[in-house]
């Protein structure tokens, strides 16, 4: 390998359970949400749920509030 060869950097899937600790939150909430549309983007490979970290984190990222909501 020469010292110009790009590095390629792959997040590593993480699964259900993983994220669901990372989250914290149950496996079953994170379930509800993956069959509601509404949790963290994922990939299904051969049917079981699998995520990127940087996904889950810029996911968590635009729930973010700069301030409580008026009203």
């Amino acid at each position: 390998m020469s010292d110009n060869a790009a590095t390629i950097v792959v997040s590593p899937l993480m699964d259900s359970r993983e994220i669901a600790a990372y989250l914290k939150v149950s496996e079953s909430t994170l379930s509800r949400w993956r069959s509601a549309g509404q949790g963290p983007p994922f990939l299904r490979l051969g049917g079981i749920a699998r995520y990127r970290i940087e996904a889950v984190d810029a996911w968590l990222a635009g729930l973010e509030h700069d301030h409580a909501p008026e009203g």
